[in-house]
């Protein structure tokens, strides 16, 4: 599959390599109008040119329906991690292992926010966290409890056998907002003296 993916790029680099220079002899007028109709003419006119135009437009019909295929097949195949069970197949979504992800982050008071973004790759699960963290954080001590967290939780939910690799990116680093609240005066309330008649 990764061949035809290569020659598919290889053959469309080159097919609108070739498209863009046409374009710019005609923009720059370099190919004069007597040469373009000239063209023209002889390809209407020969019918082997004809059946190579007809068979180029054919192939690149088809090209495109296979480019079209091969990239909705990836893109659903990364957007979701399948395994069988006894009783059949099941799929789990990967934004669901986001959203999972997230509230993993919510355990850990040094982490400010953390986003997910997993991928699934013949060699296994691959989670790329971007962290923001708060500036009284150790750096490394951090980013190893993330990983063992969600490596951990991860596999434990899942119960896959693939490789998990879990990279990490700090984003930014926050200040901690301390909160500024002010002390609620205790309402001063007026002592009962009973019901005068």
């Amino acid at each position: 599959m990764r061949v035809v993916s290569n020659l598919t790029i290889i053959f469309y680099s080159v097919f609108f390599f070739i498209i863009g220079i046409i374009l710019l002899l005609f923009s720059f007028n370099i190919v004069s109008q007597e040469l373009a109709g000239y063209t023209v003419d002889f390809i209407y006119k020969t019918p082997n040119m004809r059946l190579i135009i007809g068979c180029t437009g054919g192939l690149l019909i088809a090209v495109t329906l296979l480019v079209i295929q091969i990239v909705v097949g990836r893109m659903q195949m990364e957007r979701t991690i399948a395994f069988d069970n006894p009783d059949g197949q099941v799929t789990i979504s990967l934004g669901a292992i986001e959203d999972f992800i997230k509230r993993l982050a919510k355990q850990l008071p040094e982490i400010k926010d953390l986003k997910p973004d997993v991928i699934v790759t013949k060699k296994g699960v691959d989670i790329t966290t971007r962290l923001v963290l708060y500036s009284d954080t150790n750096i490394p001590e951090i980013t190893e409890r993330v990983q063992n967290l969600i490596k951990g939780r991860i596999q434990d939910i899942l119960g896959i056998e693939e490789s998990i690799f879990i990279r990490v990116h700090i984003a930014k680093i926050a200040q901690k907002e301390e909160t500024h609240e002010p002390k609620l005066r205790e309402k001063e309330v007026a002592p009962f003296r009973g019901i005068e008649y």
